[in-house]
């Protein structure tokens, strides 16, 4: 039987001329298999700053890293009830999939049409059966609200270091630290890298790397000749690349080991294209891989990461009001002081 509620709810709409307004949109009711969840709060994700990136998908409802608490659910739902702290995915995918079934989760079909409405950045979400299926957990109570907002980005980054493969006793090397390329030393700390060199070009950002665990940190301009003096002129066995820069992809090229592999988290933007060194890389036998998002193995992990206490929570730097959405994206687009920035949609 289906759930009625209110027909709308009010979010954050990013429309084509890259405003940002609270508007009310509509709400679905709730159907089988699906839940209603009043969001209490919500993380912005850096891609969410590129305009590019999301210009060609306006006008939408912003927001992609959402927790909140179940108002209700729809026949046939029983792992979860109403009153559950829940973390939902805002993609899931079949789990059936040829795709699906080597793990290549953000491939298959499904996962590309499933979608949280009317968005992560709202007071209130429908949770389509499928998300509620595969990729909506319950939260411990150990894991507040705002540190539960990790978990999708959270997810990203173990994708990420998966396809890096072991980074035990490994150096590592993240060129940009935002949010995620500092989630990315954290993660390569835990893991065991034997060696983490961090790069932006914010003095502030590569201190925070330093208290993140990497062993040393440096800014652009002379990053190049140090870590090659501090890996013995071999270069970083795995190179994370965070900005969408070719620039940043240069210099990943220039600081590779040999047998090492490069990983971009970021894309280019359209039609952009990087000049890849190929006789240079291929002789010296390097990788390199993309890493796209993440699926619901990934965000098991991350949540279990949460759990067990890896300090996620001391990156964030803002919480703001539903009403001040506006300034919460400028803050992250400026890339300045600003790391991991939380909206409460329920705080006006």
């Amino acid at each position: 039987m289906a759930v009625t509620r209110a027909a709308v709810t009010r979010a954050a709409v990013y429309d084509r001329d890259r405003s940002i307004a609270i508007r009310e949109v509509e709400l679905p009711r709730v159907n089988e298999g699906e839940a209603l969840v009043r969001i209490s709060a919500c993380g912005i994700c850096p891609g969410e700053a590129m305009d590019w990136y999301v210009a060609r998908k306006a006008p939408f409802v912003l927001g992609h890293e959402p927790v909140g608490v179940i108002e209700a659910v729809g026949a046939g739902v029983s792992a979860l009830k109403q009153g559950d702290r829940v973390f939902m995915h805002h993609h899931a995918p079949c789990m059936k999939c040829e795709r699906c079934k080597r793990g290549d989760f953000v491939q298959c079909e499904t996962w590309r049409t499933v979608r949280l409405v009317p968005g992560g950045m709202s007071e209130r979400a429908v949770v389509r059966a499928q998300s509620v299926a595969v990729d909506m957990l319950k939260l411990p109570d150990s894991v507040d609200d705002d540190v539960a907002t990790f978990i999708e980005p959270l997810a990203t980054v173990v994708k990420s270091l998966d396809r890096a493969g072991d980074v035990r006793g490994r150096s590592v090397l993240v060129i940009g630290l935002g949010v995620m390329g500092l989630l990315h030393v954290m993660l390569a700390r835990q893991r065991g890298a034997s060696l983490i060199i961090a790069v932006d070009g914010v003095e502030t950002r590569r201190q925070r790397a330093l208290k993140a665990g990497a062993d040393k940190a440096f800014a652009p301009s002379e990053a190049i000749d140090r870590i090659k003096q501090a890996t013995g002129g071999e270069g970083a066995d795995v190179v994370v690349v965070g900005p969408s820069s070719t620039a940043a992809m240069d210099a990943a090229a220039d600081s590779i080991a040999p047998g090492g592999t490069i990983v971009l988290f970021t894309p280019l933007p359209p039609g952009e294209r990087w000049g890849i060194p190929v006789n240079e890389l291929f002789f010296k036998d390097v990788r390199i891989v993309h890493s796209y998002s993440a699926g619901p193995e990934e965000t098991r992990k991350a949540l279990e990461l949460l759990e067990n206490g890896l300090p996620a929570g001391d990156l964030i730097t803002h919480r703001l009001a539903f009403a001040d959405v506006r300034k919460a994206y400028d803050l992250v687009r400026d890339a300045g002081e600003a790391l991991k920035v939380i909206v409460h949609p329920q705080r006006s």
